[in-house]
């Protein structure tokens, strides 16, 4: 499945206060991972840069003065997000201001049927803990060494990894022909093993009275599971 993973950078807090948005950053990923395809521009507000903003992202008014304003980027970012689910951590401030800005052009807003929030998502798997993106990041052992200030592209890369470990992690994007790709190909030994099996816990006894049980149970579903193995190693022998 395709997703948009986005972020934002803004003058400030509230859209309805005149703050307005000055970085846009987006990343396309197919069953949890990166297609390579994203989109990033800087936007020019019209409007003075809070001191308190700059400090966050860095993103100076000579800096921005350079670079289109919304309405002229807009039908490029459109046609990038298509009606395809976005991402978004803490995604009611980043919904507000783009329909904000969409409002100045006449244009509806974001369909919020189509909005994915992680801070949500990582609300209900790590009740009462911190859940900020930075916070995630540590939490999952993502690196952050490269993020000295918010950046929307650099911030929708970091989400991009933290949404597919509130999805399951990476494994969660493997699929069933994948496995059977790998396992027809005889690459099975690219799965994780242990560089040494654990002792058994069961004794001798334990172990005649389980094969007993076992035996005892009329067509096994682990009885198809082998018999593929062994058809496997038939053709790729």
């Amino acid at each position: 499945m395709r997703e948009i993973v986005l972020d934002t950078e803004t003058t400030g807090l509230d859209p309805s206060s005149g703050h307005r948005v000055v970085e846009i950053g987006a990343v396309e990923i197919s069953n949890l991972i990166p297609t390579g395809r994203y989109f990033h521009r800087y936007i020019d507000p019209q409007r003075d840069m809070p001191e308190d903003a700059f400090r966050v992202h860095g993103l100076s008014c000579e800096f921005l003065a350079q670079h289109k304003v919304f309405k002229e980027i807009a039908a490029e970012f459109l046609d990038f997000i298509e009606d395809i689910p976005l991402v978004i951590h803490n995604a009611e401030f980043d919904t507000r201001f783009l329909n904000a800005e969409f409002a100045l052009m006449n244009l509806p807003p974001l369909n919020g049927a189509r909005i994915i929030d992680t801070l949500a998502m990582a609300r209900r798997r790590h009740p009462g803990g911190p859940n900020s993106l930075d916070a995630l990041c540590q939490r999952y052992a993502i690196d952050l060494s490269r993020r000295d200030k918010h950046g929307a592209l650099l911030d929708a890369n970091l989400l991009a990894e933290v949404y597919a470990e509130l999805c399951g992690g990476r494994q969660a994007a493997l699929s069933l022909q994948t496995v059977h790709a790998v396992r027809v190909a005889g690459s099975i030994d690219l799965l994780r093993r242990r560089p040494e099996a654990l002792a058994p816990r069961l004794s001798a006894a334990e172990a005649t009275a389980h094969l007993a049980f076992v035996a005892t149970i009329k067509s096994p579903i682990w009885d198809r599971y082998l018999a593929s193995d062994e058809a496997v190693t038939t053709v790729t022998d």
